[in-house]
């Protein structure tokens, strides 16, 4: 079976260090170290983490080598705004646009996010999808962490 390629955002390595949501984060990222899933994530998430409690910061860094970094492409942002003209999302999140445009132009199968609000949301998941055919792209699954780790 080939690795898919998984983009992580920012949610995911905060939620390590999050009561409700550390288990089945870590358990996400355990999983990408013996190569279960190929990790993709950009310098959006980079840049965010910066601002992100010093233990978040140090787990990014120490899963860099396991990671690859998309850089922010005129494509995306391309992307990024036909999301915000749809009424996905609105220019205040426009960053979480940004994350599912990256995600798309980067060639990733799935998203990882506990963002429930403006990203793993059923309403706005198919609307995301619609735009992405419209715009020439294919289509990305959207979950949780729960939803993608490997349970034995």
């Amino acid at each position: 079976m080939k690795t898919i390629r998984v983009y992580v955002d920012t949610s995911v390595f905060g939620g390590v260090f999050d009561q409700e949501f550390k288990n089945q984060s870590t358990r996400f990222f355990e999983q990408v170290k013996t190569d279960q899933f190929i990790l993709v994530t950009s310098a959006l998430v980079q840049a965010e983490i910066l601002e992100a409690p010093q233990e978040v910061q140090g787990l990014f860094d120490e899963l860099l080598p396991f990671a690859e970094i998309v850089e922010t492409t005129e494509e995306a942002l391309r992307l990024r705004d036909a999301y915000i003209e749809a009424g996905i999302v609105s220019e205040k999140y426009s960053n979480d646009a940004l994350h599912v445009a990256l995600a798309t132009v980067s060639n990733c199968s799935v998203i990882v996010s506990w963002n429930f609000k403006h990203i793993v949301h059923f309403e706005k998941i198919p609307l995301y999808n619609a735009i992405n055919v419209l715009q020439g792209f294919h289509q990305v699954s959207i979950f949780s962490p729960l939803e993608v780790i490997k349970y034995e």
